[in-house]
């Protein structure tokens, strides 16, 4: 008689554990995957922050790259105006220009596409197309051409847009933009603005 009573309990009493048991587990399981949840999230919002300062790095290469380009250019032309009008040179090499958003610089007297020029004409058209180029390639691009040296100090100092030289020095083509570090935040200078990123010096 006594084992008839107890079974019966026996088995209920097995069975609240094993509730029991599976409940627990249940619980931990859902932990387990709310974990896996945020870990995942960290793991997807890191690298989405890697693929954007990765693709900022790429823009501020291409950036730069357009601005050599630019500058290789301008180089060539200073060299043959040199060559061929002495006299357009100091014209062409006494350009200071900064691109507005949305603006487009205003153009020469003459565009010299498919009518003759003069000297004079002709270089103020090849500031124009360069102003153009400079507008359309870089963000808030500038551009300045003089006499003097890449740098206002001893070599190894950041570059920057003054320029002291005498008429015997050789030209200097910078170029710079608005860039930004791959953290996002703007390459500035301590008081605001941007320093050049592209220094060519040129004979003539």
């Amino acid at each position: 008689m006594t084992i008839e009573v107890q079974a019966p309990r026996l088995v209920r009493c097995l069975r609240r554990r094993a509730c029991t048991l599976r409940s627990a587990q249940k619980g931990y399981s859902m932990v387990e995957v709310l974990v896996a949840i945020c870990l995942l999230a960290i793991g997807v919002i890191g690298a989405a922050g890697m693929q954007l300062a990765a693709m900022r790095t790429m823009q501020q290469s291409a950036y730069h790259t357009m601005a050599l380009l630019v500058g290789a250019d301008i180089a060539d032309a200073l060299q043959a105006a040199a060559t061929r009008a002495p006299a357009t040179s100091d014209l062409l090499g006494s350009l200071d220009y900064r691109s507005s958003r949305g603006a487009e610089p205003p153009a020469p007297a003459s565009l010299c596409y498919y009518q003759a020029c003069s000297e004079g004409e002709f270089a103020e058209f090849e500031i124009y197309e360069w102003k153009q180029r400079i507008a359309a390639a870089l963000p808030d691009g500038r551009i300045r051409i003089c006499r003097g040296d890449a740098w206002t100090g001893q070599p190894g100092t950041p570059l920057s847009w003054d320029c002291a030289g005498s008429a015997g020095s050789p030209f200097v083509i910078k170029l710079g933009w608005l860039g930004k570090n791959p953290d996002g935040r703007l390459l500035k200078n301590a008081d605001g603005t941007f320093a050049p990123s592209v220094a060519l010096l040129v004979a003539g």
